[in-house]
């Protein structure tokens, strides 16, 4: 009996200690959260030199700032792949005393909501996913944020550049055609391009795009190899939604005007960057931390917008951007924000040569990518108001995909 006791004893200190035993259950379960004890946790899919992981890790850098909290309370995992690593990585953070974790890349998902549902103490909040509002688990969640607005918008300053060129004699209104450099066809890319193509066209009419698969988020030498096919092409300006730097050093080198994603390349690129869009994650870690902190139930899906300063662009360069552009970006965001514009407006565009009047998108993702949900209606395709992640996956008329094996 006094062995046994002593065992007891012995668990009790450990488990007052912190450091977790089995059957004891760890002290984070009972010590109530404060910004003095609460641990935070990111999942990035690469490092620093991907300007998309950057951009979360930047954003956690302020928000950690802004909600005063120091250094050992945020534990970032960089170079975590999308494979049962990303399970190993949610689970050691969960391990390490985190409240809530954050994941940045759309195939961490099933790996992350599979750690949520054996932890429910932890809140887990994914980016770019699709499966919070179907799978109903109350501690994770999804964001995003209506990034298709910022795209829209740097679309603008592309299509005020091409008008430039135009009535400069460089190009003809003909000629006006847009390269972009895309990861995969996937609705998010999309979404994106589709966006940015609206934008350039509301200004230059004339204006049309191809686009570029690379297959992967991160590939600076498949990027480059695809900017430079597309200038090889005929495209007389590049954009892209790629993580590299791999675009803009060729449109640097080619002497082409560049639209890059996730920050300004100015610095390495200031005789070609134009502008750039991103999302700027703060305001969701301090909204989603802040939660965690007043026992308060996270969004299911969360999108940001420009009203939340979520979707932000960059300075434009003026050394490469036509004049006006400011001028005119700070008009159609207005426009943007007061819902006397949309993005995807159906009398902007057609499919196949007609109106696009009806369309159901598979919002609800099931294994077999069923259309489920109605998303037009009103004159315009909703994006990102049934779930936060994209679904607009149309081929609209002037784009043309060069090649669709990803």
């Amino acid at each position: 009996m006094k062995r046994i006791a002593s065992l007891l004893t012995a668990c009790a200190m450990v488990c007052s200690m912190g450091l977790g035993l089995t059957g004891c259950g760890k002290s984070s379960e009972s010590e109530e959260v404060t910004k003095k004890n609460i641990k935070i946790g990111l999942i990035c899919l690469h490092d620093e030199n991907s300007t998309y992981d950057l951009n979360f890790i930047n954003a956690m850098e302020k928000a950690k700032e802004d909600l005063g909290l120091s250094d050992d309370q945020v534990i970032i995992k960089s170079n975590i792949p999308e494979t049962n690593e990303c399970k190993e990585a949610a689970a050691d953070l969960v391990d390490r005393g985190c409240n809530i974790i954050f994941a940045d890349s759309f195939g961490h998902e099933p790996y992350v909501l599979e750690v949520a549902k054996d932890n429910p103490d932890v809140e887990f909040c994914h980016a770019t996913g699709t499966m919070a509002h179907t799978e109903n688990t109350g501690n994770f969640h999804n964001a995003f944020a209506s990034i298709y607005e910022g795209r829209y918008l740097a679309g603008i300053a592309a299509g005020m550049k091409l008008d430039e060129m135009i009535d400069a004699g460089t190009i003809t209104a003909e000629q006006a055609v847009i390269g972009y450099v895309g990861a995969y066809t996937y609705a998010e890319v999309i979404s994106g391009y589709t966006s940015f193509y609206l934008g350039a066209k509301s200004v230059c009419p004339s204006a049309t795009m191809k686009v570029q698969f690379t297959g992967s988020w991160y590939d600076e030498t498949a990027e480059k190899e695809a900017a430079t096919t597309l200038i090889a092409n005929d495209c007389v300006l590049i954009s892209q939604h790629a993580d590299s730097m791999g675009a803009p050093t060729a449109c640097e080198n080619a002497g082409v005007p560049n639209v890059s994603y996730n920050g300004s390349t100015v610095d390495s690129c200031p005789n070609t960057f134009i502008v750039s869009s991103r999302i700027d994650w703060s305001p969701y870690y301090e909204y989603a931390v802040n939660c965690v902190l007043d026992g308060k139930e996270i969004d299911n899906d969360w999108v940001g917008t420009l009203s939340t300063d979520s979707v932000q662009l960059t300075a434009v360069n003026d050394k490469a951007a036509a004049a006006g552009t400011q001028a005119a970006l700070d008009e159609a965001s207005a426009k943007l924000k007061d819902g006397s514009v949309h993005v995807f407006d159906t009398s902007t565009f057609t499919v196949d040569g007609s109106a696009l009047t009806s369309y159901k998108a598979d919002v609800d993702t099931d294994e077999d990518y069923t259309p489920d949900t109605e998303v037009i209606s009103d004159g315009y395709f909703h994006e990102s108001e049934y779930r936060s992640a994209p679904y607009f996956d149309v081929n609209i008329d002037g784009i043309t995909q060069l090649n669709t094996m990803f």
